[in-house]
């Protein structure tokens, strides 16, 4: 195991009955705090409502940003960097998806260094130590950006999505109640639960690393837990208890314990250029590619039989034989159909009546402008990057 610090200091409020505490939390920080969202949908709904009596009638100043995008925009960033500036706001408060906390972070460290541009600080010619107080209330059981320290943006002049890491960007407190996730439609609850299989898949147990057994026994047990509980919380949107799993779930995927002692290149996000190029929703974009990449990868390389044998023998049901090749196809079958039968998700790019015209564009950026993925599970060049993204279609 390699060397590794934890901190996890974000206080967890879960439940019904946590709202009540939030004024205790922005106070900490001050009496100014920017209130984030993704438009009327939210502006529109009890919880806003109680959200913005509950710091209002206990002294506190809200400055409102809206219309943050799903995958957030550097310009968008730069206005709420701009209006914290101006009002001297201490604490930004993002109600949502992971695209508004990762906002949220992104502008709460902008705020606090010597530039007014987002994108200084991607490109390091900024730099930032510190940030304003975030606090997150996920509606959306997905990217687990409540509890971790990176944020991602998109620079859509660029067409690049990158984004920054660290500690102070890390929420100081999150507000995750279940049942502001019972209005999420079905198809943004599959998106948002394969987003938390991916980091799964990505952060420990498709890696060109040791397995450490505490941390990846933890994964196992969470992706069959997400794959139990997803299909339960589309048909039953009010179930109390398969939302509440998922929302944990998306938390515990990405605060950083199962990542711990863990030095690789995430293969599935860094593939996953559907949402920048194409704006694609980036949950839709993971499940397209991931059975693509794993048949990809075994019909190249023998070696990742067992451990596609083992997903598909202890999280997808997948019944176990002495032929590991022949279980680890069935796996990828398997969880083709899950994907496609069980979370209502299309499974080729042609169903949304898209192309491969950004395909050459899209190699390069997986690759990080790089010949190659030489750290991933296992490496991808571009040409490999291009036929899996071909096999998409």
């Amino acid at each position: 195991m390699n060397d590794f610090q934890f901190q996890n200091t974000t206080k967890v409020y879960f439940g019904k009955d946590q709202l009540h505490y939030l004024h205790e939390e922005v106070l900490k920080y001050g009496d100014k705090v920017l209130v984030a969202h993704g438009g009327e949908f939210i502006k529109n709904s009890p919880l806003y409502t109680k959200v913005i009596h509950e710091l209002e009638s206990n002294g506190i100043t809200v400055y409102e940003l809206g219309a943050v995008e799903p995958n957030p925009r550097h310009t968008t960033v730069n206005r709420g960097v701009a209006m914290c500036k101006k009002y001297g706001i201490q604490t930004t408060l993002a109600i949502g998806g992971g695209s508004t906390i990762d906002c949220c972070k992104a502008i709460a460290a902008t705020s606090l260094s010597e530039t007014d541009n987002i994108w200084d600080l991607v490109e390091g010619k900024a730099i930032w130590k510190d940030a304003l107080a975030v606090i997150a209330m996920p509606t959306i059981a997905s990217t687990g950006s409540e509890m971790d320290k990176s944020c991602v943006i998109a620079n859509v002049e660029l067409g690049i999505k990158s984004g920054i890491n660290g500690e102070p960007i890390r929420p100081k407190a999150a507000f995750l109640d279940p049942t502001n996730t019972f209005t999420v439609p079905a198809r943004q609850t599959a998106c948002g639960g394969f987003d938390i299989m991916a980091h799964l898949f990505d952060m420990n147990y498709f890696v060109n690393a040791e397995k450490y057994p505490l941390q990846f026994n933890v994964v196992e047990t969470l992706l069959k837990t997400v794959r139990t509980q997803l299909p339960i919380a589309i048909k039953e949107p009010e179930n109390y208890e398969a939302r509440a799993t998922m929302l944990w779930a998306a938390s515990w995927a990405l605060n950083s314990f199962c990542t711990s002692g863990f030095k690789t290149q995430a293969s599935l996000h860094a593939l996953e250029q559907f949402s920048s190029t194409m704006d694609l929703t980036h949950g839709l974009g993971l499940a397209i590619v991931m059975p693509k990449w794993m048949k990809y990868l075994l019909d190249k390389d023998d070696s990742v039989a067992d451990d596609f044998a083992r997903f598909g023998i202890n999280v997808m049901g997948v019944k176990n034989s002495e032929d590991k090749k022949g279980v680890a196809y069935q796996t990828i079958e398997a969880l083709q159909a899950f994907i496609k039968d069980e979370l209502g998700l299309p499974v080729h790019l042609s169903e949304l009546g898209l192309d491969g015209s950004h395909f050459d564009e899209m190699k390069v950026k997986a690759c990080y402008g790089k010949d190659s993925l030489p750290r991933a599970y296992r490496p991808l060049t571009q040409e490999d990057c291009l036929n899996i993204y071909k096999m998409c279609l």
